[in-house]
């Protein structure tokens, strides 16, 4: 019935042997987002709505600054402190004490928020190299921004001024300590004076010298620690009612979510592409069946481009007629899909070519295949269709049927014969009737109907019935039933050979890996695989 190529079918092209390796390009790896473009727009669209619920939303919030300039604290204010001003105060720690327990406490007391909200709000920062702390709190509103970051850098400044002030209370204490300490001994050793005798007079005298010296010094070091400035700083910029909110990122917000849904939307792709294989390209076709490529037909979206979609066909016919020995048995299977426009686009194509083209079809789509064999045939170019007339004839007045032919008799006058003369022998002679046709019978209403199935396209002809009504000669084509569904296809093909029809981006791959490996366990070895896709090309 049909001749296989060699090597068509081969252990090596079905995991016997390896498949060859091919490169991935740029171009396969969008195509998977691309034909899941459906699933990247709507995550997407989430991001983006997600975005947009949290700009409107969320309750507006200012940020407002000021800014406090630190001093050292030393015992002359006129003595430099040296080249680099942040060798004189550690700014890091003053950074610490600003974002401190003790100056949120206060904020989180006069604002009433929790303090948690509060550190998140409060944000301090430092320039390198200098001596400012710059500070921001983030508010509801204007004043309450304004009031806080305010009274955020008042209370550090209070805070850091009391921690002087207690060091230099403490230092001071200790002065006042050693001090009475000192006059201790004075007077001890004035006392030791007024009762000394010569010899030891010399000697006392001497250390209550060395005393007065001890005294004056510590007197002279208490009185600098107690001039010393303990003032941390000052505040050099306060806050003011001109701030900058954060509602001016807006539109960063929204492009945020939009690409974030995006990039969200082609993880998902991916990871349902991993789930759900679908033939994306020939190289998968081939992978997965192990046969060879018969055509690639085009969907018609536009008709503009029906013309190249039946060349498309023609090509595929023309593919298969060059594989197959008459009579021919092909059966056109698929997986889950619905080829009965292929199989229709090839019937008219082969007979087209002048041969006897019979489809059968067990599934009901009969009707379907005929309404398409003849969308088809008027669509063949007028020299290859002699039913489609290069000069359009001429409408007729109105439908004739048989009925009509065979009441419309035509009767002949007898012939001028003298009387007494020859009679005649033929009845034809003097009465003219129609040749008896099963078309006049009623018995022959089967012939008429086999008249009426046949198409003619071509120099050839399409007829239609079902898989048993099969004829004998000429190509018969299978409209087969999804495989995944009925096996009456896989049946009919060990009777003759299978064209695996494959939808791109449609069929999936583990459906068609298992056709392949039903066709193989039955017996059938298929003439190839046709890939039909969009219009898009």
């Amino acid at each position: 019935m049909a001749d296989a190529p060699p090597g068509s079918w081969s252990a090596d092209t079905l995991g016997g042997g390896g498949t060859s390796s091919r490169t991935v390009t740029l171009t396969d790896l969008l195509r998977v987002p691309l034909h899941r473009i459906r699933l990247v727009t709507v995550v997407a669209a989430i991001g983006l709505i997600a975005a947009l619920g949290y700009v409107l939303l969320r309750p507006s919030a200012v940020t407002a600054t000021a800014v406090v300039a630190v001093r050292p604290v030393v015992t002359d204010a006129f003595t430099p402190s040296g080249a680099a001003a942040d060798r004189a105060v550690n700014m890091n720690v003053e950074s610490g004490i600003a974002t401190g327990t003790e100056v949120v406490q206060k904020l989180a007391t006069a604002s009433g928020d929790d303090q948690r909200d509060v550190r998140d709000a409060l944000e301090v920062e430092v320039p390198v190299g200098g001596q400012i702390l710059r500070f921001s709190y983030t508010g509801r509103s204007a004043d309450d921004a304004v009031s806080n970051v305010n009274l955020a850098a008042q209370t550090y400044l209070d805070v850091r001024r009391t921690m002087y002030e207690k060091q230099r209370s403490e230092m001071l204490g200790r002065y006042d300590e050693s001090i009475a300490d000192v006059d201790k001994q004075r007077e001890a050793l004035q006392r030791r004076i007024a009762g000394a005798r010569d010899g030891a007079l010399d000697a006392v005298v001497a250390e209550l010298g060395g005393t007065n010296n001890q005294l004056t010094q510590l007197k002279s070091s208490r009185t600098e620690i107690a001039a010393v400035d303990v003032n941390p700083g000052w505040i050099t910029q306060n806050a003011e009612q001109v701030l900058v909110s954060s509602n001016g990122h807006l539109l960063l917000f929204v492009l945020a979510g939009l690409l974030g849904g995006a990039m969200l939307g082609v993880v998902l792709a991916y990871g349902w592409e991993s789930m759900d294989r679908r033939v994306r390209s020939v190289h998968d076709g081939r992978d997965v069946t192990g046969l060879p490529l018969l055509g690639t037909v085009r969907g018609r979206r536009f008709p503009s481009r029906a013309a190249a979609v039946d060349a498309d066909i023609r090509y595929v016919a023309m593919a298969i007629a060059e594989r197959v020995r008459e009579p021919a048995r092909v059966a056109l299977l698929t997986t889950r899909e619905d080829q009965t426009a292929i199989t229709a686009g090839l019937a008219v194509a082969l007979a087209a070519t002048g041969r006897d083209v019979y489809v059968a079809d067990d599934s009901g789509r009969l009707d379907q295949l005929r309404a398409l064999v003849l969308a088809d045939r008027d669509r063949l170019p007028a020299a290859a269709n002699p039913v489609r007339p290069l000069v359009p004839k001429p409408r007729a007045a109105g439908p004739v049927s048989g009925r009509d032919i065979t009441g419309q008799i035509g009767v002949r006058r007898p012939l001028p014969y003298p009387v007494g003369g020859r009679p005649s022998t033929d009845p034809d002679a003097t009465l003219t009737l129609p040749r008896a046709t099963p078309s006049t019978t009623v018995g022959g209403t089967n012939a008429v109907r086999n008249s009426a199935d046949e198409v003619p396209v071509g120099a050839g002809g399409v007829r239609f019935g079902t898989w048993r009504q099969r004829a004998s000669t000429g190509v018969v084509l299978l409209n087969a039933p999804p495989a995944e569904a009925d096996e009456r296809g896989v049946a009919a093909a060990r009777q003759g050979t299978a064209v695996v029809v494959v939808e791109q981006d449609g069929t999936r791959q583990g459906d068609l890996r298992r056709l392949a490996e039903r066709l193989r366990a039955a017996g059938v070895t298929p003439l190839g695989f046709v890939l039909t896709r969009s219009g898009r090309g």
